[in-house]
């Protein structure tokens, strides 16, 4: 069978200010939008004085005598106001308490099984209470409970503070671990979820709304270019000196080379015995004058 749905009956929240029409009384201490103290008025004159600006008639101390009514942008006024709780929730911490227990007769690997527990709750920044557990005749020996918590804590060092030491109640002896303080970016030392007062908050809101009007006035400045590396310098080398110019000689053409001699034939020997000369024959004139 389904479960029938349940719709929830109560009224809406309605917002308790009262503003414009809804002031009732018949006169009103008014201060102007700027801060600025106007003076006690007729509420209908109050009224008139917020129209013409274009603004409204919000009462802000209904108990005073007469009530005190300011004039301003109340819908404007409803969204700062709805921005400044959720930036409370978000900045609030809430702290959980978790709690683990042991027995003084506690084996090593149970012991380092609940150990990483611990661990794990104090990562996130949750605080321990380790509880040990005494039976019977356990109870005649609160120092080997005692033993077990120091060396927890002083295992732990590096995570938890101890925030109460080890305290008997009835039977049962009980520690408190707290997560371990942080260091901020300024090096002061402050936990997490230390209170903060309204003072130093407001003041907190004005210097960071005055930063941020004033990155709005100025223009946006170049980021100045990253400095290049410097070169390495360069050895240093002397200049060459110029080959002095050289004179040109004329150009002699070659005479073609001499023939080579040849070579004499060698002389005949002479012979041993030399011939007898041949008689030349007589001229033909000399023949005829003879006949």
């Amino acid at each position: 069978m389904p479960v029938p749905r349940r719709f929830d009956r109560s009224l809406p929240e309605r917002d308790s200010t009262r503003i414009n029409e809804r002031i009732r009384v018949p006169e009103v201490r008014l201060i102007g939008p700027d801060g600025d103290q106007v003076g006690i008025l007729k509420t209908a004159e109050a009224l008139r004085y917020a129209q013409e600006r274009d603004l409204d008639l919000v009462e802000v101390a209904p108990d005073a005598k007469p009530p005190v009514c300011r004039i301003l942008d109340y819908s404007k006024y409803k969204y700062e106001q709805n921005q400044r709780q959720k930036a409370a929730r978000k900045h609030q911490q809430q702290i959980t308490i978790r709690e683990i227990k042991f027995r003084p007769k506690i084996a090593q690997h149970d012991y380092d099984t609940k150990k990483s527990h611990v661990e794990r709750f104090l990562k996130a920044r949750d605080k321990v209470k380790v509880t040990i557990m005494f039976r019977g005749r356990e109870q005649a020996h609160p120092e080997r409970g005692e033993m077990i918590l120091n060396r927890l804590a002083e295992e732990l060092g590096e995570l938890a503070v101890v925030e109460q030491r080890p305290i008997q109640d009835g039977r049962n002896m009980t520690m408190m671990l707290g997560p371990l303080r942080t260091k901020d970016a300024e090096g002061d030392e402050h936990h997490e979820d230390a209170p903060v007062s309204k003072k130093e908050r407001r003041q907190q809101k004005l210097e960071e709304r005055a930063a941020h009007d004033e990155s709005a006035d100025k223009p946006a400045a170049k980021k100045p270019a990253a400095a290049k590396p410097a070169p390495a310098p360069e050895p240093v080398t002397e200049p060459e000196p110029e080959p002095e110019p050289v004179a040109e000689e004329p150009v002699v053409a070659e005479a073609p080379p001499e023939p080579e001699p040849q070579a004499k034939p060698a002389p005949a020997k002479k012979a041993a015995a030399k011939k007898p000369a041949a008689k030349k024959p007589a001229k033909a004139g000399a023949a005829t004058k003879a006949s």
